[in-house]
């Protein structure tokens, strides 16, 4: 027997719902939401899912061309997103989108190397390459901290051309990280437990140093001496960050994660006040997890002492930012049983009774937008904490409630949110014969 509760939201929740056809018109009413507010944070209730990233694309690309969004900032690497916005901004010898991809190396390289990616920021050259000639061009830009090594040499790179004694310093404090060579986690475990001395001095007092120079370094070419310096400081910036995350990674999980999502809080401000400093007011579109962009403090993580980069978003800028989060019901998902194995596509299974995605499925409606900030019945019923999905880059249906399930409150999470019923994994540029023919054997890899 139904529960009448649950009907009776559901048919609010029907009402309420603007389907998405397929048409241009489809997001009119959620421009009209953004309004002009600078900072719209666009979720994923995966990192692997095709629709996600086409209809994020979409929104994005509305906001570029109507509302004068001139930054795409994502959940990636500072120096992988690099070599794509110089890409994007006709700045690089890169002849392809593909090529301008290779920087994403590193597991999970499919959030970044698939093919609505590559789709987007080739729009986005030639969006930029039709731009009038003094016309500011849209950037692509990473906010996350695990390219501790690559910033490292970023930095080295830099000071060599600029100021090769500031370059031999700077190669003798971040000698500090060469026993470990590029295992970020064996130099945390070591440092946090006193098996190798902390590399926070050397870390913090590079960065010291090159702010230090800031005047001298920035007065020699103008913008494009201003812009390389940016680059190399917040490379600094980052190293010391991840130096602290990883030693923070032994101390339990709140540490390191509200460390990685203030960090890339601080990197969105520290881009806006850059870009700002050009003469525009700067507005930005970040592309990142729902974890990361709802807030916070509606969810199980606030609970547990946890914040997210939407939570600080909303602290800092109010309304001048909307946070957008997306669900889905069931399909297939690209992602790993591991950390680091091997990338499938995997079967998603229906979401479980009681959960938000489960009553979006049961309104019947293949696709639809849900404005939350509307004062109706939907909104009210949809206050009342409930089951809501979370897939990272491991996707472990056999103990689907606890991996990637936790209570939200949605209307207090986002001011918005999408729900695409039935949802295919995306395809990542490096295919294997695993992700083509689906879930790799349970026993791989011998599969005895």
């Amino acid at each position: 027997m139904s529960n009448p509760t649950i009907t009776k939201l559901g048919d609010a929740v029907k009402q309420a719902a603007h389907p998405l056809i397929g048409t241009v018109e489809d997001y009119d009413s959620l421009m009209a939401l953004i309004g002009d507010a600078r900072f719209v944070l666009i979720g994923e209730a995966s990192h692997g899912t095709h629709e996600f990233y086409e209809q994020r694309a979409k929104i994005t690309k509305r906001l570029i061309k109507e509302k004068g969004f001139t930054a795409v900032a994502v959940e990636a690497d500072w120096p992988d997103a690099h070599r794509v916005n110089c890409y994007v901004r006709g700045a690089s010898n890169y002849a392809t989108p593909t090529e301008a991809l290779k920087g994403f190396q590193r597991f999970p390289a499919w959030i970044w190397r698939n093919t609505d990616v590559l789709n987007f920021i080739a729009w986005l050259r030639d969006y930029n390459a039709a731009l009038p000639q003094n016309a500011t061009k849209i950037g692509f830009y990473g906010l996350d901290l695990y390219s501790m090594h690559a910033s490292i040499q970023a930095v080295l790179t830099y000071l060599d051309k600029v100021d090769p004694e500031a370059a031999k310093r700077a190669r003798y404090r971040y000698s500090c990280f060469e026993h470990f060579g590029e295992d970020t986690q064996a130099y945390g475990y070591a440092a946090s437990f006193g098996l190798s001395s902390s590399c926070e001095k050397q870390a913090v007092n590079q960065l010291i140093e090159l702010q230090s120079k800031t005047a001298e370094y920035v007065g020699r070419d103008g913008r494009v001496a201003e812009d390389e310096f940016f680059y190399a400081e917040q490379n600094a910036r980052l190293v010391k960050n991840a130096e602290e995350y990883y030693r923070s990674m032994f101390k339990g999980r709140v540490s390191s994660w509200n460390l990685r999502d203030r960090h890339m809080a601080e990197t969105l401000d520290q881009l806006v006040a850059h870009l700002d400093r050009q003469g525009n007011r700067t507005k930005v579109v970040v592309w990142e997890h729902n974890s990361h962009l709802g807030d916070a403090r509606a969810t199980d993580m606030g609970d547990m002492g946890e914040l997210n980069v939407g939570q600080l978003v909303r602290e800092r800028y109010a309304s001048d930012a909307v946070l957008i989060g997306f669900t889905t019901y069931t399909g297939t998902v690209t992602a790993a049983s591991s950390w680091g194995g091997v990338t499938q596509l995997k079967q998603l299974r229906p979401a479980l009774p009681g959960s938000y995605e489960a009553l979006f499925h049961d309104t019947g409606i293949p696709r639809f937008l849900l404005n939350l900030r509307q004062e109706n019945q939907a909104v009210k019923g949809l206050e009342t904490p409930k089951l809501e999905r979370a897939i990272g880059v491991i996707y472990l249906p056999e103990t689907e409630r606890t991996s990637h399930y936790f209570y939200a409150r949605l209307p207090e999470q986002f001011d918005a949110v999408i729900h695409i019923d039935d949802t295919r994994g995306v395809q990542p540029l490096d295919r294997t014969p695993h992700w083509e023919t689906g879930e790799v054997p349970e026993t791989y890899p011998s599969s005895l």
